[in-house]
C-alpha cells in the first residue's frame, strides 16, 4: 500500500528565490575567511559518531545530518553502509533541492513501502532517503511518526537554506559581525585598561602594608614575592577574560553565516561538552557529598567526645578501675586512629574516582610501598604502645636501658628520649627497648624508697660493731637519705686482708642518686678519718709505718676552704 501526504509547512518564504550574487556571497564569507579555513568543513564535516546498540538491527553507529550549518536529525548506519556516509548523501540531496529554485518544499511526500518509509521530493524523482525501522527504534518512536517529523524537518531545512542566503540577510549578518568586531575591540581595550588600573591600585595597597605583612610573617614573605604573586594572578585572570571574549565573539560571528554555522556549533561543543560534563558530575556528586559531610561531622564530634573522655581520665576527674591515668593519651591516639580508619572505610566508595582503575592502581602502589618500607616503623610503633601498657617507665623516671642511664624526657610512638646525668640526649628505638632489659630506679623510690649502697674494706683489727656505727653515722650525715626506713649494714665477705662492709640507705628521689652517692662516700671518709680507722680497700700489702688516715687538722689543706 502506498501512503501519500502533502506537507503543509510553508516556511519563511516559499517563493523561489535566486541564489545570492557573488558580491553578496563574498561579503558574508570574506570577513571570517581565515577563521573558516582553520575550522572543519561545514556541511560535509566529519561529525562525531555515537555508538548505539539496536539489538537485532545490527546498528554500528549514528551520525548527524547537517544542512545549512545545523544538525537536523540523526541516522543510523551498519558496517556495510556507515552512518557518516549515509548522513552525507542525505544532506547532499537536501542541499540540491534547496539550490533548485523551481522546487517547492510543500510538495514533499511520504510513501510507505512496508519495511520502510520513503520521502520523495514530489510526485516524481528519486527518494531523498529511506526511514528504516532501526531509525525509528533509535529515536524511540513509531516509524510513521518519525516519517512525518522528518518530512517537516527537511522542508524547514530547505526554506532556511534559501532564506539565509538572501543578499539582504547576508548583508545584515555581515553588519552584525562588523558590530561585534568593534564591540570585541572595545571590550578588549576595556579589559586591558581595567586590569592595568586594578593592578596599580592593588600594588599601592600592598606596598602600603608590606612592612606590616613582612613582620607578621616573620620575614617568610617578602614584599617583592607578594607583588609577583599578585601580578601573576592578575595576568591569569586577564588572559581568561580575553580568551572568553574572543571565544564568545568567534562563536557569535561564525553562527551568523550558514557557511560557518556548523563550525560555530562544533567550537561551542568543544567547550560546552566538558563544562556540561563537569556540571553534571557536580550535580550527580551532591548526594555523595552530603553523605561525606555527614560522615565528617559524625567523625569530628566522635573525636571530640573521645578527647573529652580521655582528658577527664588524664586529669583524674574520671576514674576507671584498672585503667591508669598514664594510659589516657596513648589510648586516645589509638582510638582516634581507629575512628578515622573506620570513617575512611565508610566514605571510600563515595569519594569521586574511587572506582577508577587509576585510583585503584595508586592505592595498590602506596600499599606495597608502605608494606615494604614500614616494617621497622610498625615494630617501633607497636613497641611504643606495648611499653605504655606495660608501665615500664614514665616521663621523668631515672632508668637504665642497655648501657645508658638517664631520665626519660619524652616518649614518642617510635622512639624514647633519655637525658643522661652528663646532660646528653640519647634517642633509643622503642623496638630496642622492648627486646632489651630496662632498669627503673624511680618506680620503687616513689613508694618504698630506692636503696643506694657502697662497699668498704676494713681490717680485721677494727671491731665490726665500730665499723657499722661509723657507716650508719656517715649515712646520717648525708642529707637526702630517708630517716625511715633506716639505713642498714651488710657484711659482704670475709676477705684475705679485710672485711667488706656494705652500707645501704634509702632515698626518695632517684634523680639525686649520683649526688647522694658522692655525699655518702665523702662522709664515710670523714667519719673514718675522725676515728682513726684505716680503709683497707682496694688492696692490702702490709701494715704501713703510720696509719693511712687524714687527721682532722689536715682536712682543709689549701687550696681547700673550711666552710666554717
Amino acid at each position: 500500500m502506498t501512503h501519500k501526504t502533502t506537507n503543509g509547512y510553508s516556511g519563511r518564504n516559499n517563493d523561489s528565490p535566486r541564489l545570492a550574487d557573488p558580491v553578496a556571497r563574498r561579503l558574508g564569507s570574506l570577513l571570517l575567511f581565515v577563521i573558516t579555513l582553520m575550522l572543519s568543513p561545514v556541511v560535509y564535516s566529519d561529525p562525531q559518531t555515537e555508538i548505539k546498540d539496536a539489538g537485532s538491527f545490527g546498528i554500528v553507529d549514528t551520525a548527524p545530518v547537517v544542512v545549512n550549518g545545523r544538525v537536523r536529525f540523526y541516522v543510523v548506519g551498519v558496517s556495510a553502509y556507515p552512518a557518516k556516509r549515509r548522513a552525507r548523501e542525505i544532506a547532499r540531496r537536501i542541499q540540491a533541492l534547496a539550490q533548485d529554485p523551481t522546487f517547492d518544499a510543500r510538495t514533499l511526500r511520504i510513501e510507505d513501502a512496508g519495511a520502510y518509509h520513503q520521502i520523495f521530493p514530489g510526485e516524481s524523482g528519486k527518494a531523498i532517503f529511506r526511514i528504516l525501522e532501526a531509525d525509528a527504534e533509535f529515536e524511540g518512536v513509531l516509524r510513521t511518526v518519525l516519517a512525518d517529523t522528518l518530512q517537516n524537518s527537511i522542508a524547514e531545512s530547505i526554506n532556511d537554506y534559501r532564506h539565509d542566503r538572501k543578499p539582504a540577510v547576508l548583508a545584515k549578518n555581515a553588519m552584525y559581525a562588523a558590530g561585534s568586531t568593534v564591540a570585541l575591540i572595545v571590550l578588549l581595550y576595556g579589559v586591558f585598561w581595567g586590569f592595568r588600573r586594578l593592578g596599580g591600585f592593588l600594588e599601592r595597597r600592598v606596598k602600603r602594608h608590606t612592612q606590616k605583612l613582612e613582620t607578621q610573617s616573620k620575614r617568610i614573605f617578602r614584599g617583592e614575592q607578594l607583588l609577583g604573586l599578585l601580578h601573576g594572578a592578575l595576568r591569569l585572570l586577564r588572559a581568561l577574560a580575553v580568551l572568553f571574549l574572543i571565544y564568545g565573539f568567534a562563536n557569535f560571528a561564525l553562527s551568523l553565516f550558514p557557511q560557518t554555522r556548523y563550525a560555530a556549533h562544533t567550537m561551542f561543543a568543544f567547550v560546552a561538552a566538558p563544562l556540561g560534563g563537569m556540571v553534571d558530575a557536580v550535580v550527580n556528586f551532591i548526594p555523595d557529598l552530603v553523605f561525606l559531610v555527614v560522615v565528617f561531622l559524625i567523625t569530628r564530634y566522635g573525636l571530640k567526645l573521645a578527647r573529652g573522655v580521655f582528658t577527664a581520665i588524664d586529669n583524674k576527674r574520671l576514674q576507671i578501675k584498672g585503667f591508669e591515668a598514664d594510659w589516657a593519651w596513648p589510648t586516645y591516639r589509638l582510638v582516634r586512629i581507629g575512628i578515622i580508619i573506620f570513617a575512611l572505610v565508610i566514605a571510600y566508595p563515595f569519594i569521586p574516582g574511587s572506582d577508577s582503575a587509576a585510583f585503584k592502581g595508586i592505592s595498590v602502589m602506596l600499599g606495597i610501598l608502605f608494606s615494604l618500607g614500614s616494617t621497622s616503623v610498625i615494630s617501633n610503633v607497636i613497641a611504643g604502645y606495648t611499653m605504655t601498657y606495660r608501665r615500664a617507665f614514665r616521663i621523668g623516671d631515672r632508668v637504665k636501658i642497655g648501657d645508658t642511664v638517664g631520665d626519660v624526657k619524652e616518649m614518642r610512638v617510635l622512639v624514647t628520649h633519655l637525658r643522661t646525668p652528663k646532660n646528653e640526649e640519647v634517642v633509643i628505638p622503642n623496638s630496642t627497648i622492648l627486646n632489651g632489659e630496662v632498669t627503673n630506679y624511680s618506680t620503687m623510690a616513689r613508694d618504698l624508697g630506692l636503696i643506694l649502697h657502697t662497699t668498704v674494706g676494713i681490717g680485721y683489727d677494727v671491731p665490726w660493731r665500730q665499723v657499722e656505727a661509723m657507716l650508719l653515722l656517715a649515712a646520717e650525715h648525708t642529707e637526702g637519705f630517708l630517716k625511715e626506713p633506716r639505713p642498714f649494714i651488710r657484711h659482704q665477705s670475709l676477705g684475705d686482708y679485710a672485711v667488706d662492709y656494705e652500707l645501704n640507705a634509702y632515698c626518695g628521689d632517684a634523680s639525686q642518686m649520683n649526688t647522694l652517692y658522692t655525699e655518702m662516700r665523702r662522709n664515710i671518709q670523714d667519719v673514718f678519718n675522725e676515728n682513726g680507722v684505716q680503709i683497707m680497700s682496694p688492696a692490702y700489702k702490709g701494715d704501713p709505718a703510720e696509719p693511712k688516715v687524714v687527721p682532722k687538722e689536715r682536712w682543709y689543706t689549701p687550696p681547700a676552704t673550711d666552710p666554717g
